[in-house]
């Protein structure tokens, strides 16, 4: 049967470079130019691929041959991944274009939808900038508001297609789209569910006093009682991340500062070339291309972009990082992988790399090197920063689980009142106290439900991770972490194996343990521990 295997392999790896070169190229194209001819072109590449994965006749061979057994583990790993993605696709040609059409219509609303405050166009980074750098509550309040628009423009469509994705599953046997994107994710639900749960717990004593500090500290910078705190007097409109004080705002110092240069040299230092990543990636601001930021692998041979809209500051300088931190995970996947193998074990892996390179913006040592910090100002700003880092993470975590308990729910029952239940959950986990009116689809404003439906839980075990690994850097290889063992050890132990070993087997072949939370709870969770840097 070996020879039979492998033919049956290759043809199924060829058969899929071909169609998701298509696919990435006409992704990549719809976000940098919002021009609808490409998420035409995009629609319908993806359901050329989602049709090849469709055929019948090939999943049950694929699933003769894995039954079988006397197989290499390297056929074990391409038959288990080409059967999961070809579960969710055993479905009619007709279904998967209108899923396929359905979502790319949405992102294209997306991209091209400008809210306005007064007559006055505002983008994601002039929102931003407002809700940072504003005390004006009214406009700020207005900004916020304007954010929110886009739901109340893909509330319909959004809700139409996550019924039509249900829908689709239960073909397949499984009760909701939200169970079979777990299962076919190589995740235990239950076992994810109880990991945030269990941070929620472990995390309250010091989430609630970190917060209520923050909330007495705006409310005295607005002139307001902490009482009278609401979602705009926060740095971003999902509260999201944890407002710098004007000792850790650290945006002064980057005017003036090639950020790509500070990154080519981070990630140089490791011996990790991304400098010939720039000319095809997309890297600063302009009208009708995707707000935020992403990382594409084209083609898994070397073509990998990035997308940014880079300011000179630390906001887009640790985005840049983390970024990268993805782009350089793809680079360095072992080339003579088969095509299905060459790329990341699963996306939370990703993102643990990610992350952990996007923490560096605001680590003494990465300050130090990079930025030219001199070390009195380290000395001073480090306790700070350590804490504004340990609050960061503690609102991101929050936020992560906000999100993932909601599109639970928004699967399970998409008629319920889905805007009152966002807010109940927006209050109960992170605290937040909502505006006077939750009748509105706040939640849908979160790209994510759409561009990359039950991927959000990957973020925080991604965070997981990535506080695993750097613990295992500084304790086993170099506590300076920007050396040439550091990298080589990412290069050849993390990104080089690609998706050859599912991601925990991946964390404990490098770190000796499979992932474990305590290291993030070590690290965040504590109120009279000192937070090592």
């Amino acid at each position: 049967m070996g020879k039979k295997v492998q033919t049956f392999l290759h043809e199924l790896n060829d058969q899929m470079q071909l169609l998701m070169s298509d696919v990435t190229e006409a992704s990549w194209m719809a976000q940098t130019t919002g021009d609808p001819i490409w998420a035409e072109k995009l629609s319908k590449a993806e359901t050329k691929l989602n049709i090849m994965f469709s055929q019948k006749d090939t999943y049950e061979t694929a699933k003769k041959y894995l039954e079988e057994g006397n197989l290499q583990e390297i056929e074990k790993r391409q038959l288990f991944l080409f059967l999961n993605m070809m579960k969710e696709n055993q479905l009619p040609e007709e279904i998967l274009a209108d899923l396929s059409k359905r979502s790319s219509d949405l992102n294209l609303l997306f991209n091209t939808f400008t809210p306005e405050v007064d007559g006055k166009k505002y983008s994601a980074n002039d929102i931003r900038d407002v809700l940072i750098n504003s005390n004006d509550q009214e406009l700020r309040k207005k900004v916020w508001y304007a954010s929110k628009e886009v739901g109340k423009v893909v509330e319909k469509d959004l809700l139409e297609l996550v019924k039509k994705r249900n829908e689709a599953a239960k073909l397949l046997g499984y009760e909701n789209h939200y169970q079979m994107a777990f299962a076919l994710q190589e995740l235990d639900q239950k076992e994810v569910f109880s990991i945030f749960e269990g941070l929620i717990e472990q995390s309250d004593t010091a989430y609630r006093s970190m917060k209520k500090e923050l909330d007495e500290r705006l409310a005295s910078k607005f002139e307001i009682a902490p009482s009278d705190i609401r979602p705009w007097h926060y740095v971003d409109p999902f509260f999201q991340e944890a407002p710098t004080s004007d000792e850790t705002n650290l945006d002064q110092f980057y005017i003036g500062k090639d950020l790509l240069q500070m990154t080519t040299e981070t990630f140089g230092d490791m011996g990790i070339e991304v400098a010939d990543l720039y000319e095809k990636s997309d890297l600063f601001p302009r009208e009708k291309k995707n707000p935020t930021a992403f990382c594409m692998d084209i083609d898994r041979e070397g073509d990998v972009r990035v997308l940014c809209n880079l300011q000179e500051d630390s906001y887009w300088m640790e985005t840049n990082l983390h970024e990268f931190g993805h782009a350089a995970y793809f680079k360095y996947v072992d080339s003579e992988l088969p095509f299905i193998l060459r790329s990341c074990s699963h996306t939370l892996t990703t993102e643990a790399i990610a992350m952990m390179f996007g923490k560096m913006g605001k680590d003494p040592r990465w300050l130090r090197k990079y930025l030219n910090m001199n070390n009195e100002l380290i000395d001073e700003l480090s306790p700070q920063l350590e804490k504004l880092q340990q609050l960061g993470m503690l609102i991101a975590a929050r936020w992560i689980i906000t999100f993932v308990f909601f599109e639970k729910e928004l699967y399970e029952n998409p008629d319920q009142d889905l805007n009152a239940l966002w807010w109940k959950t927006v209050s109960e986990i992170q605290l937040v106290t909502p505006p006077d009116s939750t009748d509105q689809p706040d939640w849908a404003a979160k790209i994510h439900f759409t561009l990359a439906p039950v991927y959000y839980q990957n973020y925080l075990l991604g965070e997981l991770m990535a506080a695993q690994l750097q613990r295992y850097i500084e304790k086993s290889i170099t506590n300076e972490i920007f050396t040439k063992e550091t990298g080589d050890m990412l290069i050849h132990q993390y990104f080089k194996p690609g998706a050859l070993y599912d991601w925990n087997e991946k964390i404990s072949r490098i770190t000796g343990e499979k992932l474990n939370p305590s290291h993030f709870c070590e690290h965040y969770c504590q109120t009279d521990t000192k937070v090592e840097l």
